[in-house]
């Protein structure tokens, strides 16, 4: 039986030429790995942005940063993008929707990861 999987890794940085009144901006950057044994296509996402308040931002959409990366079993792809807050720390988790060559959709999750300056990780 064949067994669709992307994983997901995120590095964070905080992006304090981006940042001021009031807002906080982080860039992302987040690899893509198929760990499954079918070739398959990242079509859309979703990430809810949560910060310190508890406030959260659901955003959702075709694509990330424009691409629909097709990745055959153990390859990646890679991409940075950014998100602000409203405080100095705060966290993020997703979703990316994915469908085999055969039309099989699956879903590849993204672990929360938090958004802060190093020096306010504890």
């Amino acid at each position: 039986m064949t067994r669709p999987e992307f994983t997901c890794s995120v590095k964070v940085q905080h992006l304090p030429e981006q940042s001021g009144d009031g807002a906080h901006a982080f860039a992302y950057t987040v690899t893509i790995t198929n760990t499954g044994d079918v070739t398959a296509q990242l079509v859309a996402r979703q990430w809810l942005i949560t910060d310190a308040h508890g406030h959260v931002e659901e955003v959702r959409g075709l694509a990330v940063v424009g691409h629909q990366p097709v990745l055959k079993p153990g390859e990646s792809f890679e991409y940075t993008s950014w998100t602000r807050l409203a405080t100095p720390t705060g966290s993020m988790r997703g979703t990316y929707y994915c469908i085999t060559e055969d039309a099989h959709w699956f879903e590849a999750p993204v672990p929360e990861f938090p958004l802060a300056r190093a020096h306010d990780l504890h």
